[in-house]
């Protein structure tokens, strides 16, 4: 079986619980959406990139030496045979993190053991994308998962508290709040958090962002 990898690399997770800590990065190729702040955009198409076999992606994080990997995309959940890969990881061993856009059931993965952690953003209106988000997905979410909240405005921050409240996702998993970089600024986000008491929820940075150049690839 053979996957459509955009760009595979090791670098430091910029967001999450692990931030700051060495992974492997598979970035599979295409998505089902087109939020307007994207920052891979050049992965969005289902053609782009190389094809791996399952037993290339391990070996390539086998001989990595790091034991955190991330698939990420694109959306990596759109991908046949996922649940194949991320078992054949796990095995070597690994702790593996899926990062997906929120719009694709991730019921079959989650009922894995061992399980992968997920990282769902939260698609907000600044984005287009809010009608395509999957909240059933929340049934499933345990305390070492995420929601993603990526606020442009303060009515995406608001909105954000919404969905935290109306889900009781603080109660569930872990979330945090990052802002569309270089449209928001970090000052309002944090304000807000702070004003509004969201007890349990976080804000980071991307700091791949802050110690590269934002437009890099491969960090």
């Amino acid at each position: 079986m053979n996957f459509k990898t955009a760009e595979k690399f090791i670098s430091l997770n910029g967001e999450g619980p692990l931030a700051g800590q060495p992974a492997v990065f598979i970035r599979f190729a295409g998505c089902n959406l087109r939020c307007g702040y994207c920052d891979t955009a050049w992965a969005q198409e289902f053609d782009t990139g190389e094809d791996m076999s399952l037993e290339e992606i391990v070996r390539y994080v086998r001989e990595s030496g790091v034991r955190n990997v991330t698939l990420t995309g694109g959306e990596p959940l759109m991908r046949d045979n996922m649940g194949e890969l991320i078992a054949a990881l796990l095995r070597i061993p690994c702790h593996v993190e899926i990062e997906t856009n929120g719009s694709m059931d991730i019921s079959d993965i989650a009922k894995m053991s061992p399980r992968p952690a997920f990282t769902l953003d939260y698609k907000l209106p600044g984005s287009s994308m809010e009608g395509a988000m999957l909240t059933s997905n929340y049934e499933y979410l345990q305390k070492d998962d995420a929601v993603k909240f990526v606020a442009g405005s303060k009515d995406d921050l608001l909105r954000a508290e919404e969905i935290i409240h109306k889900y009781k996702l603080t109660e569930k998993c872990r979330v945090y709040f990052s802002v569309v970089f270089g449209q928001l600024e970090l000052r309002e986000a944090a304000e807000f958090i702070i004003s509004h008491k969201i007890n349990g929820a976080a804000l980071q940075l991307q700091m791949h962002k802050y110690i590269w150049d934002p437009n890099r690839r491969g960090v």
